[in-house]
């Protein structure tokens, strides 16, 4: 029998509760009232990401992001800066691979202007050229130094090998030194004015504001914000699950550990999978100390310094891996028993009391999660961003502890084949 729901669902963010407008061009405003302290937090996204850029720029539309606070015609760089910090707010404008997000935590009563001035930043910046070329340098300075990391090596090498290359995910959002060092002041200005648009998007202001007066300050903000005349954007292709083992080794010199990453692409976050594969995961290398994957590769083997699963959010085929760190001498143990454990995940069904005590793990985490303005305000853009209903955070427990044994099965069996993964790793060279 199922454990009962450790969540009272009148608490968690509903339609009842969040304040919905939408304006003419396509920005959808929300807003939740929570009194219990003075500050308010906005979080918001656009539809742009390094999915529009092309292969060959990979990495502009992070810098283009990146970027946006340092200047626009308004105020330069210092005076957006000084008109933050005078007040002990925080701002930040993040690129990603389908959307731009961000953030905006303040006071209540400050909220309005700096609002005005996120709005100012979003919509016209001027990309200085000092500021180009100190960003571009910050930038190509962390690529260089990823080369000699070999957990983002291995992780690189995956997700070249499980997503083919017109496919977003094959390149990282903060590009390769290759891409990025060619970059100019006009790729920017020109991707800027080419995708940077309300529709599709969505900004939620939660806090010590009244919802209506909330809704009334986002829409002064925001709803003048005119989109791109004939501006369209592809929909992410979707991938098929691969039919045969891939496998990819990475060299990097000088270091004493290997990192695994070991898995494939699987579900939309949207697609009815989704939930069971998020127990499954959660059973794989999460609940306890990183769950049968800890239990197996790290302390009954002794082999790994961490050994952990993810599965990631996304609206197309989500990636879900399992990965290790492991001494050089161990990969090929190690990935036989990544494998073990996800070929026995997708064989046997799982006993009850380890199927209640992760779905009660799960559900009673979000709780965890809802305690702050920002931690409901990002909730709430998640629905939004990934068309999941108001109602998501509400019918969440019942529908993970409606999971049983056999759908963790079938998802596990499905979408992790041992067989027909991608096996990335990166470490010191062979010899």
């Amino acid at each position: 029998m199922d454990a009962p729901v450790p969540v009272d669902v009148r608490t968690l963010p509903g339609p009842e509760t969040i304040a919905l407008r939408q304006l003419p061009n396509g920005l959808t405003l929300l807003a939740r009232e929570n009194f219990a302290s003075p500050a308010v937090f906005v979080a918001g996204f656009i539809r742009v990401g390094s999915q529009d850029e092309a292969p060959e720029q990979a990495g502009l539309a992070s810098l283009v992001a990146s970027l946006l606070t340092r200047g626009t015609r308004s105020f330069t760089y210092e005076e957006i800066n000084e008109r933050v910090e005078s007040v002990g707010a925080s701002l930040r404008v993040s690129g990603g691979t389908h959307t731009t997000t961000f953030t905006l935590k303040s006071l209540a009563e400050d909220a309005p202007p700096l609002l005005e001035l996120l709005a100012d930043i979003l919509r016209a910046p001027t990309f200085p050229d000092e500021h180009v070329q100190r960003v571009k340098r910050q930038r190509l300075t962390v690529l260089k130094e990823r080369e000699h990391n070999t957990q983002a090596m291995a992780m690189l090498a995956f997700y070249e090998h499980a997503y083919p290359p017109e496919h977003p995910y094959h390149r990282p959002t903060s590009g390769h030194v290759s891409t990025v060092e060619p970059l100019t002041r006009d790729d920017m200005v020109r991707f800027f004015e080419t995708h940077y648009e309300p529709c599709g998007g969505a900004v939620v202001l939660v806090g010590a504001m009244p919802a209506d007066e909330a809704l009334d300050v986002l829409e002064r903000t925001f709803g003048e914000w005119e989109n791109r005349p004939g501006r369209t954007r592809p929909p992410v292709p979707q991938v098929a699950l691969p039919l045969a083992p891939d496998e990819v080794f990475r060299p990097v010199p000088d270091k004493s550990q290997s990192d695994i990453v070991l898995g494939a692409p699987a579900m939309p976050v949207k697609h009815p999978d989704y939930l069971p594969a998020v127990v499954a995961n959660s059973i794989l290398g999460v609940f306890g100390l990183m769950g049968r994957l800890g239990e197996s590769v790290r302390d009954e083997e002794g082999l790994a310094y961490y050994a952990r699963s993810v599965l990631q959010r996304s609206p197309s085929n989500s990636p879900w891996y399992a990965v290790a760190g492991v001494a050089p001498d161990q990969v090929e143990r190690a990935v036989e028993l990544i494998r073990g454990e996800m070929r026995r995940l997708g064989d046997e069904l799982v006993p009850d009391d380890e199927l209640d005590d992760n779905k009660s793990f799960i559900v009673g985490s979000l709780p965890l999660r809802l305690e702050t303005n920002e931690g409901v305000a990002m909730a709430i853009l998640d629905m939004v961003r990934y068309d999941l209903g108001l109602d998501y955070v509400q019918r969440f427990p019942e529908r993970v502890f409606e999971v049983d044994a056999e759908a963790v099965r079938r998802v596990a069996a499905t979408y992790l084949r041992p067989d027909a993964c991608v096996v990335a790793v990166s470490g010191p060279p062979e010899a």
